[in-house]
Order: C-alpha cells, then structure tokens, then sequence
C-alpha cells in the first residue's frame, strides 16, 4: 500500500497516512455532503495498514467540528483500531485541540469513552 493523501476543503479535513511512519493525519472541519465516500477511502487505508503486520498505527486529530455522518465515520474507524488492538496491534489516537475551544474536547471525550485503546485528548494554547 502506499500513502494517503486528500487534500481539505472548507467543509473536509486534509486527511493524510504515512504508510512508512504508522501516522494517520486528519485536520480542519468535516460536514463532507457525502462522508461515506471521503471516509471510506480512510477505512480502506487504515484496514490495509493493520492487515500489513503489527507495526504500530497513531492517529492524530485536530477535528474542529464534525456533523453527525462524519462521527458514524470516525467511530468506524474507532472500530477498527479498537479491535486491532484486542489483537495485540499496537494503535493509539492523540485529539489536539484549542484549549479555547472545549466543544472539541469535550467531543473527544465521548469517543475516550468507547476506545480500550490508548487515546489522548491533547490541549494547545
């Protein structure tokens, strides 16, 4: 597999995997009018990633704001990474957020909740 890179809009993330370095990259707002197509592409990377050995996977988000098909679609992709991870694959979620905007963190921590995984909720002033 290789790389993935979609470039952001005003209404999708800039999404960005590094298959070499394990780091999965999503930054900006996602109200896509069609999050299965965005995302899916995202799902597949990620299955491929986790089906080419253990090697580990972080997923690093600074999401500013997500509609309701965008959080169907991150928790699939939490989905995976959660059942990786009863696998023994080592996989982890970092959220950055503004620590003045604690609508993110607070969203963040809905998604901690569900996750056995490693998840931090990361402040930046």
């Amino acid at each position: 597999m290789s790389n993935l890179s979609i470039t952001g809009s005003q209404s999708t993330p800039a999404i960005s995997g590094d298959w070499n370095a394990g780091i999965l990259t999503m930054t900006g707002d996602s109200y896509p009018e069609n999050s299965f197509d965005l995302f899916n592409q995202v799902i597949d990377w990620v299955e491929h990633f986790l089906a080419d050995g253990k090697r580990p996977l972080s997923l690093e988000l600074h999401l500013l704001y997500l509609n309701t098909s965008s959080v169907r679609a991150i928790m699939d992709v939490f989905d995976l990474l959660d059942d990786a991870h009863a696998e023994g694959h080592p996989v982890s979620v970092n959220w950055h957020y503004d620590r003045r905007n604690e609508r993110v963190a607070e969203l963040a921590e809905e998604f901690k909740e569900d996750c056995s995984f490693p998840f931090a909720i990361v402040a930046h002033d």
